[in-house]
Parts: C-alpha cells; sequence; structure tokens
C-alpha cells in the first residue's frame, strides 16, 4: 500500500499504525501525527449530522466539568486581567467560551458549520482555545499555521484532546471509533510542534496541552 504523506508536517515517511485496521491509518515518523487515510474521510454533511447528534447542553453541569478541565488551567495561565479570546471549533453550544466570559474575558467563537462568520478570523487575540475539535481536522498544518496567525506576541494556545495508545490498543480505542475523528495526537507530537515553532509547553492535565508564544 502507499505511503500517506503526513498533513501535519508534509513529511512523506509515514508506516501503518496498526495494519490490522482498515480503513488504515498512518503514523508519521517526523511528528508522530496518526491520521486516518484521507481517502476514507466522510462527506462534509455527513461530518455535520454526526455533531448535531451530541448532545452539548449548555446548562449541563457535567459537560461543564468536563469543560473546566482546560478552562481551569487557561485561566491560570491568563491571570487576572482582562484578555480577548478565540474559541475555535466552539461546535453548536459554545458552552467553554461563555464559561471563560463568565470570569471576565472577552470571547468570539468559531466554527466551519454552526458559526463560519469570518469576521473572528480577521483579528488578533491574547489567547485561543480548542477542545475536541483538532482530532476532527483534515488538514491540521492549515488551521495551526492560521492559529499562530491569530495569536498575538505572547498569546497562548490551550487544546484539549485524547492523546493516542499504543499500536495494539489503538484497535478497541473507542475515541478511534468516531468516525469523525482522522488526526491524532500525543505528547511527542506537540513537542515537535512546539520545537518546530519556538513555543513553551506544558501539559497540565491529561489530555490538555498549553502552548505559550514568544513575547
Amino acid at each position: 500500500m502507499q505511503q500517506s504523506i503526513c498533513p501535519l508536517c508534509g513529511h512523506a515517511d509515514t508506516l501503518r499504525y496498526n495494519a490490522q485496521l482498515h480503513p488504515p491509518y498512518w503514523q508519521c515518523q517526523r511528528c508522530a501525527l496518526v491520521f486516518l487515510d484521507r481517502h476514507h474521510l466522510l462527506s462534509a454533511e455527513q461530518e455535520k449530522q454526526h455533531y448535531l447528534l451530541h448532545n452539548n447542553d449548555l446548562n449541563d453541569a457535567g459537560y461543564r466539568l468536563f469543560l473546566n478541565k482546560l478552562a481551569a488551567p487557561l485561566l491560570q495561565t491568563l491571570g487576572n486581567t482582562t484578555k480577548s479570546g478565540l474559541d475555535f471549533g466552539c461546535g453548536p453550544g459554545p458552552l467553554l467560551a461563555n464559561m471563560l466570559q463568565e470570569a471576565g474575558h472577552q470571547m468570539q467563537v468559531w466554527d466551519p458549520f454552526f458559526a463560519n462568520d469570518p469576521a473572528p478570523l480577521e483579528q488578533q487575540y491574547d489567547f485561543i482555545s480548542c477542545t475536541e475539535a483538532i482530532e476532527h481536522f483534515v488538514d491540521p498544518l492549515n488551521e495551526w499555521q492560521l492559529w499562530l496567525q491569530l495569536l498575538k506576541p505572547a498569546g497562548v494556545l490551550a487544546i484539549m484532546t485524547k492523546c493516542y495508545p499504543t499500536a495494539e490498543a489503538f484497535s478497541n480505542w473507542y475515541y478511534r471509533r468516531d468516525p469523525t475523528h482522522i488526526s491524532f495526537f500525543s505528547q511527542a507530537t506537540f513537542r515537535w510542534l512546539a520545537a518546530q515553532y519556538q513555543l513553551k509547553v506544558a501539559f497540565p492535565a491529561n489530555d490538555v496541552v498549553i502552548f505559550s508564544k514568544a513575547g
């Protein structure tokens, strides 16, 4: 089977990640991204319909607690002064943006399906949050470069996603079974990104990574 080009770093040296799986998943030997073969993606409409099945109730205390896993370390990083933020990939219910706004920050939201006004992508921010969205990106390099453009100097990027397990465990991993999850990261991938783009990186909790841009 022909190798797949890595959609994050563009490297051609990719190997099957658990060769028993079909459709195939590949692991980049440069940045360690694991990704679904791009010939097996859902259509945009199928993807949107899948998201509409999610129950992201703004009044759900459990969902708020889940998002606080990222919100708490992000707020600690931001300090006490009011900052401008963008919640990227907010989905149909922008609860995280509401939580950060309640904490005193000025928030904008953007999502390709549910909040795709281009205006929020035409300004810069003190911080960007992205919870449970990066694993959906078809071309993660595009979003990564966009984020770096949207962040002000000394800006903060906070991401929450599940880091992938060993190749053996990957086949039965529940997170992989979501048909919209197509790009999988590890701490090694995030460290590679930090080194590649001269960012500081921290892992304040499981599944949470915070990057800081130089001032």
